[in-house]
């Protein structure tokens, strides 16, 4: 599938994005967590918001919570797209590291036409997750049943993972750490203990590996059988 192509500014189609993802993660979308994700300013996003309400990209309710239009949504989802396929191609094709393609989808995501997002699309063999597991939007795409936090794992229990959210991509170092320390998606893992402070000390087939309680509540999971 290929989307329409729409012609905004990047900026709008930044903060489109972030707002997508934001509520893909479950997190509340408000001003304050658009300034931490884009690491800009409250009054540069406050400003933003409010032109894009009047482009009719978003509405605000009372509660501040953010929300995407139609039209709005059709710029973020095709920006998302289209970073997600990016990223799958920089590593899988070019080997690329987790944190390396992430930053240069950053970049692809603005600039990937229709033809080459279908180019994408043939030479990937139609891929419905990025290299983290977040769906691509408009693939057939399916969630696993059953998924729950690495933080929720019993003792022993064995596991696999399925999903990086957006939110851990964001902070420094996560993407590296995830990567070499095996944390991917399809790959298995066992709980060998949870500290009182939360942190998870996991065996991976490249060894035991801790993991900070703030990770271990936004890695997603499925139990082995």
């Amino acid at each position: 599938m290929v989307y329409k192509p729409v012609e905004y500014h990047p900026a709008f189609e930044e903060y489109s994005e972030t707002v997508y993802e934001l509520a893909e993660d479950g997190v509340d979308v408000i001003q304050a967590r658009i300034a931490e994700r884009l690491d800009v300013s409250r009054p540069a996003v406050s400003e933003m918001i409010r032109r894009m309400q009047r482009e009719g990209l978003v509405t605000v309710n009372d509660d501040a919570r953010i929300s995407l239009t139609a039209d709005g949504s059709e710029i973020a989802t095709t920006v998302v797209r289209r970073h997600r396929l990016a990223e799958r191609f920089l590593t899988d094709i070019l080997k690329l590291s987790w944190a390396d393609a992430h930053h240069e989808a950053g970049r692809w995501e603005h600039v990937i036409s229709p033809v080459v997002e279908k180019a994408l699309v043939d030479v990937l063999d139609d891929p419905n997750t990025c290299p983290h597991g977040n769906p691509i939007p408009g693939t057939d795409y399916s969630a696993p049943v059953d998924v729950k936090a690495l933080a929720d794992v019993g003792q022993a229990e064995a596991f696999t993972v399925q999903r990086i959210p957006e939110e851990l991509e964001f902070e420094p170092g996560q993407l590296e750490f995830l990567e070499s320390s095996g944390l991917m998606p399809g790959r298995h893992g066992t709980l060998m203990s949870m500290s009182p402070d939360g942190t998870a000390t996991v065996e991976m087939a490249e060894g035991a590996v801790g993991v900070s309680a703030f990770t271990a509540a936004r890695i997603l999971v499925t139990a082995d059988v």
